[in-house]
């Protein structure tokens, strides 16, 4: 089976991995972190064009970091979208503030903007915008309506390392941008993740919070938790940082065949929504998202490519606000409150463009839109 995503690691990964295990140093409590952690951050704070990152343990610390250094507390509320995975709200609940879920565009899954506005209260502290697939959020709406109501902006960019607005990397657009380099991002650590951001004052506490809320030892002067990268995972890092523009090229152009293979389903028979870049958003191309107008062309179209061996995936099903958990928390659970969230849930396919696809694996995607459309 062909997976969504898988890493692209090779002998480089491997000989880093040799080195730090024949230095017999793994991790370090030092509040700048140790030697590769803090390599891995200056590389990335130089290919994003940020003052400052702080590697942290996952993608969910970066979140949960985040918000413990804006002062979000219970009684607070923080606006979201339901339609991501489901980290960017357990976060939230982790402050103990309220996740307010947000509806989303059909046009590139972003939070809608028309929503956060409609949704805003007195309570209302931070907005989290989620890059979902690559695609960047509406980051001047959001930071206009942010300033106006004297609120933080926190990007979820876990998925969108490479993405850009205006020029601009997601991740460096607001207060604080949060990324993750889980196995199946753009580039991995494995398990990891990352904070940036130009603010002086948040990143020496973000260093404090990953690390207990220290700084030179046993002097812990604010609440903190063990979110610390290990130098065996900053060391992945730092290689995989020197094969991303690679990388990218390669999903680009993996995304350029299956657009140029599917756009006559779109252009002529309007059977599918493909997605596009416009001349402020430049996507990484983490997934190749596919929004269909029948449901159940979805499915089929989805079963098929299962059979053949190529994994095509419904993300979020379901999304977070009908998960479990959250449908059982007083919130706003009805369809009609979240309608875009509801559709993308039962309409969008997300489809491998990562560089292990081969040109094979594309044409085979293409060939079974042909035999099932």
């Amino acid at each position: 089976m062909l997976p969504i995503n898988k890493p692209w690691l090779g002998d480089e990964e491997k000989q880093e991995i040799l080195n730090i295990l024949e230095e017999n140093v793994l991790t370090s409590p030092a509040n700048d972190g140790g030697k590769r952690v803090q390599e891995f951050e200056n590389i990335l704070q130089s290919y994003v064009d940020v003052k400052h990152v702080i590697a942290v343990n996952s993608g969910t610390s970066a979140l949960h970091a985040s918000l413990l250094s804006i002062g979000i507390k219970q009684g607070d509320e923080v606006m979201l979208p339901s339609f991501t995975f489901v980290a960017t709200a357990n976060s939230v609940m982790a402050t103990g503030a309220k996740p307010i879920f947000v509806d989303i565009n059909k046009q590139d899954y972003t939070i809608d903007i028309l929503d956060v506005k409609k949704k805003i209260s007195k309570n209302t502290k931070a907005i989290i915008p989620v890059h979902l697939y690559g695609h960047p959020s509406n980051m001047n709406e959001i930071n206009d309506i942010a300033r106006a109501h004297s609120i933080y902006v926190i990007e979820d960019a876990c998925q969108s390392l490479g993405s850009t607005y205006f020029q601009k990397q997601t991740g460096t657009l607001s207060d604080i941008g949060c990324f993750s380099f889980y196995a199946s991002k753009v580039i991995t650590t494995g398990e990891g993740g990352a904070i940036a951001t130009n603010n002086d004052d948040f990143a020496e506490k973000l260093k404090m919070i990953r690390n207990h809320g220290m700084i030179h030892g046993y002097d812990t002067t604010l609440f903190g938790l063990n979110l610390r990268l290990p130098e065996l995972s900053a060391g992945i890092g730092k290689i995989q940082m020197k094969k991303l523009d690679k990388m990218l090229n390669i999903r680009r152009n993996n995304a350029n065949i299956l657009s140029n293979g599917l756009k006559k389903y779109e252009q002529i028979h309007s059977i599918i929504n493909l997605p596009q870049e416009t001349i402020d958003k430049k996507f990484n191309w983490y997934l190749f998202t596919v929004g269909f107008k029948d449901k159940d062309k979805r499915e089929l179209v989805k079963n098929h490519l299962i059979k053949e061996g190529i994994s095509a995936v419904v993300y979020y099903d379901p999304p977070v606000h009908k998960t479990p958990y959250y449908n059982s928390l007083e919130s706003q659970s009805d369809d009609d409150v979240l309608p875009n969230t509801i559709w993308a849930w039962h309409h969008a396919l997300s489809l491998p463009v990562h560089p292990l696809v081969t040109e094979n694996d594309l044409y085979k995607i293409i060939k079974t839109f042909e035999i099932c459309i």
